[in-house]
């Protein structure tokens, strides 16, 4: 049996079955909700509730619902880091596509961006001001999707197309790692800070150095946390044992469930 993943963002829990990660078999861990990341930007892909009320819709970023010359943002209404609400926002003039660099005011949070209508300034610079766009998903809640078929629709509340990575190759952009999210792999701002090691404890998924990934604690070599950075690995490889003689380099994805290109990732973890 192997790991156990942090491929969700669902909250913590146990189940028993499956692949290292791509299954769900241990102690999948939430994106953090509060942390600004190592850019400022929120690494997180859910709407966090305010304290002094529940999360406020204005509109519908899935069906971009806001008037004519305006979109539909998401943003933060305490001006706080993590975003808790939507707005109708103008578009900007002559606005940045997606892919493009593109700047905010205020704060990676304020909503106000220079993204064309279904995109939003992601991964912003908190002194720059500088991020890039990435598109909203589309369809709706029940059946999100992305139109570019080199990203996937990652999040719970708030629904971006991230770019697709590979977590051995780590080919994400300066400053982002290749993260487990869902079943699949996607680039996000590393929010590991001062920590995030191998062997270091860890809460979020995002919250390990790049090439690393945040797992249940039962299934390595450390005691006392919700969750423990260890390091992905081609499977069929010596690097666990090499890091520690009881690890071993579990697939992620249990056998005939691996995406194409896939097939030999995995984790290093104390098998049970």
């Amino acid at each position: 049996m192997g790991a156990g993943g942090a491929s969700t963002s669902e909250a913590p829990s146990d189940t028993s079955s499956g692949g290292a990660g791509g299954s769900n078999t241990s102690t999948p861990v939430e994106p953090d909700a509060s942390s600004d990341g190592s850019t400022g930007d929120p690494p997180i892909l859910f709407l966090v509730e305010p304290d002094g009320g529940g999360v406020s819709y204005e509109c519908d970023f899935l069906l971009q619902d806001c008037p004519a010359g305006t979109k539909c943002n998401i943003w933060s209404n305490d001006g706080g880091s993590a975003w808790n609400a939507t707005k109708c926002v103008p578009i900007a003039p002559d606005p940045d596509e997606v892919g493009e660099p593109c700047t905010v005011e205020g704060s990676g949070t304020s909503g106000l961006d220079t993204c064309v209508l279904g995109a939003v300034c992601w991964d912003v610079d908190p002194e720059t001001l500088e991020g890039v766009c990435v598109a909203y998903c589309q369809g709706d809640a029940s059946n999100p999707y992305c139109a570019d078929p080199e990203t996937t629709c990652e999040g719970r509340d708030i629904l971006l197309c991230l770019p697709v990575c590979c977590p051995l190759e780590q080919n994400c952009v300066e400053g982002q790692g290749c993260y487990a999210i869902h079943d699949s792999f996607s680039c996000a701002p590393d929010a590991s800070g001062d920590l995030g090691a191998f062997g270091d404890p860890c809460e979020y998924i995002n919250a390990c150095d790049p090439g690393l990934v945040c797992l249940g604690a039962s299934w390595l070599p450390c005691e006392g946390a919700v969750g423990c950075c260890t390091t992905f690995c081609f499977v069929g490889s010596s690097a666990c044992s090499e890091l520690d003689p009881t690890m071993e380099c579990v697939p992620w994805f249990e056998e005939g469930a691996a995406p194409p290109g896939f097939e030999h990732t995995g984790a290093c973890v104390v098998p049970s």
